[in-house]
């Protein structure tokens, strides 16, 4: 096992990796922004390097800052967590040639993967059914409506190298088609640096499955069960459950395998997920992320299995210690993303300083989170503020443990997203597991303001209050009353400041 890794991410993830890692007695370097400088991933770890810059494109996303940090720090692998240079096939062949370990797949499985055309001829060729659409890009608008009268309306129109929701845009009638087609091509050129877009059926309705695979290097993998990842907004997940409340003993084990012939067939290692479309029972191969999932906790609930350790395991060139028999499901799982935005007002950003916090808890509830009383919340990064998951016996207890738990969760100083996923757990439709991908979008959000927008205004109020009278007692100096201390720097940090 390794001695030493690089974690090369932020936020709740970087945690997430770290704190598992040190369970095995790996040590774990940190890098960070100087937006980041005191961010709780940089305390945590036991090296904290600096990488300069408040931007993306200046710190995570510059690969010489950050194979410059695992040289200097002794790093024997890098994780790439999740977002950022997780599925960059460049940036896997260069930690490889610099003599480190990738904890990920081989970059040639990104690399296929990650073009939205390629993979859907490779899971064609593979027997894995796809999306009826094309496997070629169409150069514009006029184009776009030819093939879409081979293809059947609505269609779909997809960047070739996106994801996350980026580059997409649905046509219904062809006079749509020329407008839609420049805007996703001019998104996704933007988002991805490639402007290549494809199209294929629309499935009105679909509910969004995926199986998560696990494979080694030694030709051995297994998938842990489904996620049902449905709730979302403009295909952004927003809620997800383990198990599917649709998905038999059966249906499982099928699109199990089809998982798994999908990661073999592009010799996949480590962990990954295969991304379905359910519509009329029948699924459809949607895409394969290269990487960790945001939502792999509640995968983790349900078996049981730490799904990072298996990343570092399959990393140091060990064998699946198991096989498909021996993963067992067990209970129910809900994960919620809390976000800084404000579903209210149409999930526009939120912004501002955590100036309350209270973390909920209780039995099979556990809070994946990267916040902190004053900690600065911008516009730079992802807006994932923390993951709140819990674990019951049934899907029923499961949800009622949810509610209670978002219900406890304030975080005073930004608008989150709590409201929104309280409207849906509280909907007939989803309790009833009755609902596809546009649940969400169909709640009027206005009508639930929840208890976390009354907490938070109440926070804020009480916030003013105290600051004022610190003000007062201490006579305005800086701001801060006389016998309030700074917080401790990061043990070692190699940019040369406090962390």
């Amino acid at each position: 096992m390794f001695r030493r890794i690089l974690i090369a991410n932020r936020g709740e993830i970087a945690l997430r990796v770290m704190r598992t890692a040190r369970e095995m007695g790996v040590e774990c370097v940190a890098v960070y922004s100087d937006f980041d400088k005191r961010a709780l991933h940089t305390r945590f770890a036991d090296v904290a390097v600096g990488l300069g810059g408040s931007l993306p494109a200046e710190s995570y996303l510059d690969m010489d800052k950050i194979l410059g940090a695992a040289e200097r720090t002794g790093a024997e692998a890098i994780h790439p967590g999740y977002g950022f240079l997780a599925e960059n096939a460049e940036f896997a062949k260069r930690v490889q040639a610099a003599g480190l370990a990738w904890i990920g797949p081989p970059a040639d499985a990104i690399a296929a993967m990650g073009d939205k055309i390629t993979s859907r001829r490779i899971m064609t060729d593979a027997g894995v059914p796809v999306v009826p659409g094309l496997t070629d890009p169409v150069d514009d608008g006029a184009a776009a409506v030819e093939a879409a009268e081979g293809v059947g309306y609505p269609i779909a129109l997809k960047a070739a190298a996106g994801g996350g929701g980026k580059g997409i845009r649905i046509v219904r009638e062809p006079a749509e088609m020329d407008g839609a087609f420049r805007t996703a091509s001019g998104e996704a050129k933007t988002a991805f640096g490639d402007g290549r877009i494809y199209l294929e059926r629309y499935l009105d309705k679909p509910r969004h499955i995926e199986i998560q695979v696990l494979f080694d290097a030694h030709g051995n993998g297994v998938h842990m069960g489904e996620r049902e990842c449905s709730i979302q907004r403009r295909h952004q997940k927003l809620i997800e459950e383990c198990p599917s409340p649709i998905i038999t003993a059966d249906v499982r084990a099928a699109m199990g395998e089809t998982a798994l012939a999908a990661g073999r067939a592009v010799k996949y290692e480590g962990a990954g997920t295969v991304e379905f479309l359910w519509s009329g029972g029948e699924y459809f191969f949607l895409e394969m992320n290269t990487r960790l999932q945001v939502e792999h906790p509640v995968t983790e609930m349900v078996t049981g299995i730490d799904l990072v350790r298996e990343q570092l395991r399959v990393a140091a060139g060990e064998k699946l210690h198991y096989g498909q028999d021996h993963v067992g499901f067990h209970g129910h799982a809900i994960e919620v993303r809390v976000n800084a935005e404000d579903p209210v007002s149409g999930f526009l950003p939120s912004t501002g300083t955590i100036q309350n916090l209270r973390i909920p808890g209780g039995p099979w509830v556990r809070v994946d989170s990267c916040l902190y009383r004053g900690m600065e919340v911008g516009l730079n990064y992802d807006p994932m503020l923390a993951k709140v998951i819990v674990w019951a016996h049934d899907r029923a207890g499961a949800i009622a443990r949810m509610r209670r738990t978002l219900k406890e969760l304030n975080v005073g100083g930004v608008r989150t997203g709590v409201p929104a996923a309280l409207a849906v757990l509280e909907d007939g439709r989803f309790q009833g597991g009755d609902f596809d991908t546009s649940l969400l979008e169909s709640l009027d959000l206005a009508a639930h303001p929840g208890e976390e927008v009354k907490a938070a205004a109440i926070a804020a109020a009480i916030h003013r209050w105290t600051a004022a009278r610190r003000r007062a007692v201490s006579g305005g100096a800086a701001g801060r009353a006389p016998w309030v201390r700074r917080g401790r720097a990061a043990k070692s940090d190699f940019s040369g400041g406090d962390a």
